[in-house]
């Protein structure tokens, strides 16, 4: 999408809001509803002015379903076509609603925002202000609120208590070429170990009892001000706080893992077996033409290198099907790569062909159904795979903790599961009781290609 083009993605569609009284405007208490879009780290964000206009004594909630706020705060996501659209699509449902009376003030906010401000402002004109995603203290003016630097290290979280995302860090440094977070989130900068723990001890005395760490780039923590790699050390600190019972990995970088990582991770009965490190491919020619900083053999020789120091690790990666060079050779050894490695979990997105990049000034030379073909290729390559690991952990007992109950389930994770994204843990509530948010010993009894079931034995 070239700069201005955004009315490619602003199509009239039916609004799909509950309708409700007409209000009259200036009449209302200020209540905000705040809406969240895109990855984890949004939803920090989120939470970080939620915790702001709390703070401010603003009566606000996230993604309130009871639709009586009269101010919307839509915090979006731009990372590729597929959520600049939903992006768009949410921001025009509260447009038609504030043109039907229903809100009164409409704030955008996040990624897709900051990207492309200039454009957004002159084509839906109706939203009240744009603002960027460094921009709190600027949005928190607009409800004649003071951003409140003794609320650092606290948040109110939006997730069910006995979890939390701590961002440890904003930005990125990487060349990746297909990627345009450097233009939205800007360079890399590390948050302090001491405001880190800090935030991780308030969390755990709310109840918090997994941390999810989170960043643009885990491993490259600490290189911009301590200057050196410090992710083992902000680990241990973090694993030595009380409460906090699985800390868990998300994002790290292959190129030039620092090790020192794996070593803490083997020593603190805490820190999750479990490690998410995205590789977008295996082909050497692709990581090149993709700018990983990093070859195939490299590659194999950091994963073997990984489960070694780590037995029974579980690890997560993402691929990219149909980057702009990707021949059908390059594909192949994608798949063999993946069959060889046989990783616990793994997600494919096909490229999308993201101005501002390096990338974009490549021919995106693969047609959509060819991306598509592939990326379904190799997720049937990774079902099959998920089904004979899962089938393996028949039998045996693994430590559960529950998120949920749903359908005639509580529905929980092992140590290797992630949140939303990975496998879950169903145990039959018919004869059974575990509390939401709690520990429990559980059996598997069977398992399907993303699911484990089994029963409470202890």
């Amino acid at each position: 999408m070239e700069i201005g083009a955004l009315k490619e993605y602003i199509i009239p569609f039916p609004i799909n809001i509950p309708v409700l009284k007409m209000k009259t405007k200036g009449t209302r208490k200020t209540k905000v509803n705040i809406i969240t879009l895109g990855c984890s780290k949004n939803l920090v964000d989120s939470e970080n002015i939620l915790t702001q206009l709390k703070g401010n004594n603003i009566d606000a909630a996230h993604e309130s379903g009871k639709d009586d706020a009269n101010v919307v705060v839509i915090n979006t996501c731009g990372f590729i076509d597929n959520a600049k659209q939903e992006s768009i699509d949410t921001i025009l449902r509260y447009v038609d609603a504030k043109e039907s009376g229903l809100v009164e003030k409409i704030y955008v906010t996040g990624c897709l925002s900051q990207r492309y401000k200039d454009d957004l402002e002159k084509e839906i004109p109706q939203v009240d202000a744009f603002f960027g995603t460094s921009d709190l203290p600027i949005l928190l003016k607009k409800f004649k609120a003071d951003y409140k630097h003794e609320l650092l290290g606290e948040r109110l979280i939006t997730t069910p208590r006995h979890y939390a995302f701590l961002k440890i860090a904003e930005g990125c440094d990487r060349p990746c070429s297909f990627c345009a977070i450097p233009v939205m989130r800007g360079k890399h900068v590390s948050r302090g170990i001491e405001e880190l723990v800090t935030e991780a001890k308030n969390l755990a005395k709310n109840g918090t009892k997994e941390l999810i760490l989170i960043a643009q780039d885990l491993t490259y923590y600490g290189l911009d001000i301590y200057g050196k790699r410090d992710l083992a050390e902000l680990l241990r600190k973090l694993s030595d706080v009380n409460g906090i019972d699985w800390i868990r990995l998300q994002y790290a970088y292959p190129s030039q893992f620092p090790m020192d990582v794996l070593d803490v991770m083997a020593e603190r009965d805490n820190i999750c077996k479990y490690l998410d490190m995205p590789l977008q491919h295996a082909s050497s020619n692709m990581l090149k033409i993709m700018r990983r900083g990093i070859t195939r053999n490299r590659t194999e020789d950091l994963i073997k290198a990984i489960r070694d120091k780590v037995p029974n690790i579980a690890l997560r990666t993402t691929m990219i099907a149909g980057h702009p060079g990707e021949t059908e050779q390059d594909f192949e050894e994608l798949c063999q790569f993946v069959e060889e490695m046989k990783f616990d979990r793994l997600g494919i997105f096909t490229y999308s062909h993201e101005e501002h990049t390096h990338a974009y000034t490549l021919n995106d030379d693969i047609p959509a159904e060819v991306k598509r073909e592939r990326a379904d290729t190799i997720m049937g390559i990774q079902e099959g795979i998920s089904l004979e690991l899962n089938q393996a952990k028949v039998g045996n007992t693994y430590k559960v903790l529950f998120d949920r109950k749903e359908g005639g389930y509580f529905i929980g994770r092992t140590e290797s599961d992630s949140p939303e994204v990975d496998n879950e843990v169903l145990v039959s509530a018919e004869n059974t009781y575990v509390r939401v948010g709690d520990f429990a010993k559980v059996k598997i009894d069977s398992a399907s290609e993303f699911d484990l079931y089994g029963k409470i034995v202890e």
